[in-house]
């Protein structure tokens, strides 16, 4: 169950006590015990104190779609489109559209900042026998820190810097330059890369690896491309490599390949499986109280459709969750509808298309088809007379919901057995192990760093060294594009990386650089990511797509997502900009560039 001791460090106060930041957690600990004058009192204390943090790794990829941040970061991109909110005009500092997490990830972000600042802050409070001990429990602080301010920049820009512990109500807060925050996460980051260890003491810690991952993606969003590619070739030099034989759970099933091998939560954090370099820990086999979030990770039920809703020949439902097959195919919501591009367009490469392909990412075994009018899915329902035929769209009358039941996708990456439990009973995709960091994302990223610096040649390499492990046709020089790379990034890396936060990374990077028309003072106005989201992605072409009443809307100021307004109003004292394009920017004053 999710432990939370403190409210959103931007409450209507801005006070750093209360209640859980969602629903009815565990009751908070007396604070007469755990304050933390009585918890980092020794080394065991602040052990105790990165056991949270990391713990709370699991807020990206697991709850409901109102704190899912991983499914918010596909829901406005180049991927997919929100079916409940397609319209990103009606999300706005005050209110956003169905049960988004858009306001709850800057909230949330911060309560994980402040929690890391608890022990920055104190680490000095008692003496240290071992400064070595003192200063890997430092790095993996600072770590966690630095995890969450790049994200938050990477989805709100110029946010408040709060680099300590607070301990009463502060109402002075102002925006800091999203650049001193990435230039200061630097810093820290290169302090932790000395001091944390190559391999882990147990499970969830941080390692140099990690860090170095890290390292170079905010290398990267600081346009510092030789930088980079030194903490990308720091990882692939290390402990890890890229898996290329079947291994751990279902290893001996013919019927799987090695991607469906890479993806069972069971093998995330398996000895065997060389590509971890960091994943979080949450499993069902443990007691409840030591799980995330009651209702898991929820990937079933986010990014599969309903197709539990077809019906056959008389209307009633063909199948349905709690059949057999339900405790595979789960009980999709269609939250994130991926699109065309994603489903067919991407692989359709070379002489290949998405249903001849020999890339293993998009084979039958690891794909649920939903054709053009019949399914792979059979009838279920022993009563029906389609009985152990396969689901007809022909029985579908409204057409519109085809968008949310009927469509394919890759549950391979999806499938996460659910417990049966008291808390839920629908195969929604329970508790996980889940990637952070991977190592084919590795690669990814010092190809994008040799793409910048103008080397195709060497980005071609690394790429087809995922290619090919895949068994997908290779590449060449010639090739290398963003835009390809970001198409590699979908390939390997979907309900991994968290898309939003990386395209606007690349979308600053464009802007810094001045290429290609694009500008630090015209970002909300013309990016990348917009331009991307609006060359490959369907629902946002013409005519646009409709649905829920909404007409699906993005625009480029969306690229960055609105500040919650509460939050603004509650800073009497200061000023924390809105981003333009919303509601409140006309009051914005230059950010701090310099963190104090």
């Amino acid at each position: 169950m999710k432990k939370t001791y403190f409210s959103k460090l931007f409450s209507a106060v801005l006070l750093l006590v209360g209640t859980s930041c969602s629903q009815d957690w565990l009751k908070p600990d007396p604070k007469s015990f755990y304050a933390p004058e009585n918890v980092f009192v020794d080394e065991a204390g602040f052990e105790s104190g990165l056991v949270r943090c990391r713990k709370e790794m699991n807020a990206d990829n697991h709850g409901d779609r109102a704190v899912h941040f991983l499914a918010l970061d596909f829901m406005y991109t180049d991927l997919a489109c929100s079916l409940e909110q397609c319209d990103f005009t009606k999300n706005t500092p005050s209110t956003v559209g169905g049960r988004s997490a858009l306001h709850n990830l800057f909230l949330n972000g911060y309560v994980y900042i402040k929690n890391a600042n608890t022990i920055i802050s104190r680490i000095d409070d008692i003496e240290w026998t071992d400064q070595a001990v003192r200063n890997r429990i430092l790095s993996e602080a600072y770590w966690f820190r630095a995890y969450w301010y790049y994200r938050l920049v990477n989805s709100y820009g110029d946010i408040p810097w709060v680099g300590e512990e607070l301990t009463g109500a502060r109402l002075d807060y102002q925006s800091t330059s999203r650049w001193a925050i990435l230039a200061q996460l630097q810093k820290d980051l290169e302090f932790a890369a000395e001091w944390l260890p190559v391999m882990p003491a147990r499970l969830g810690n941080v390692t140099k690896g990690a860090v170095n991952h890290l390292l170079a993606k905010i290398y990267l969003a600081n346009a510092d491309f030789d930088k980079a590619i030194e903490a990308a070739t720091a990882v692939i030099d290390g402990p890890y490599s890229l898996m290329k034989n079947r291994f751990g759970v279902n290893r001996n099933n013919p019927y799987y390949n090695l991607m469906w091998d890479l993806h069972r939560a069971e093998n995330k954090n398996a000895s065997e499986n060389t590509e971890t370099i960091y994943a979080t820990v949450d499993r069902a086999d443990q007691a409840p109280e030591t799980w995330w979030d009651l209702r898991g990770t929820f990937s079933m039920r986010h990014f599969g459709p309903s197709y539990w809703r077809v019906p056959d020949a008389t209307g009633a439902r063909a199948t349905n969750w709690n059949t057999p097959s339900g405790d595979t195919l789960g009980s999709g919501d269609a939250a994130v509808r991926t699109n065309n591009y994603f489903i067919y367009g991407l692989w359709n490469e070379k002489s290949y298309r998405w249903d001849n392909t020999t890339d293993m990412r998009r084979a039958n075994c690891n794909w649920v088809e939903m054709g053009a009018t019949t399914s792979e899915i059979l009838t279920a329902d022993p009563n029906s007379p389609n009985f152990g035929e396969p689901l007809n769209k022909r029985f579908i009358t409204n057409l519109a919901d085809t968008t949310e039941i009927w469509y394919s996708w890759p549950y391979y990456k999806t499938f996460t057995p659910t417990p049966r439990t008291p808390y839920w009973v629908q195969p929604h995709g329970g508790q996980a192990d889940w990637y952070i960091f991977r190592l084919a994302e590795t690669y990814l990223l010092r190809a994008e760093a040799y793409y910048w610096k103008g080397q195709p040649g060497l980005a071609a390499a690394d790429i087809n060294l995922i290619r090919e492990r895949a068994k997908a046709p290779l590449i060449s020089a010639a090739d290398v594009t963003i835009d390809y790379i970001f198409d590699e990034r979908a390939r390997e890396l979907y309900l991994e990386e968290p898309r939003h936060s990386e395209m606007v990374r690349v979308s600053f990077i464009f802007a810094k650089l001045g290429s290609e028309g694009y500008s630090l003072s015209g970002v909300s106005t013309k990016n990348w990511y917009h331009d991307r989201v609006k060359r490959v992605n369907h629902f946002y072409g013409t005519p646009r797509f409709q649905y829920f009443g909404n007409v699906a809307t993005l625009n480029p100021q969306h690229m960055l997502w609105p500040v919650p307004q509460n939050v603004i109003t509650a800073n009497t004292l200061g000023r924390i900009n809105q981003n333009i394009g919303y509601d409140g920017a006309e009051n914005n004053v230059p950010p701090l560039e310099t963190i104090p």
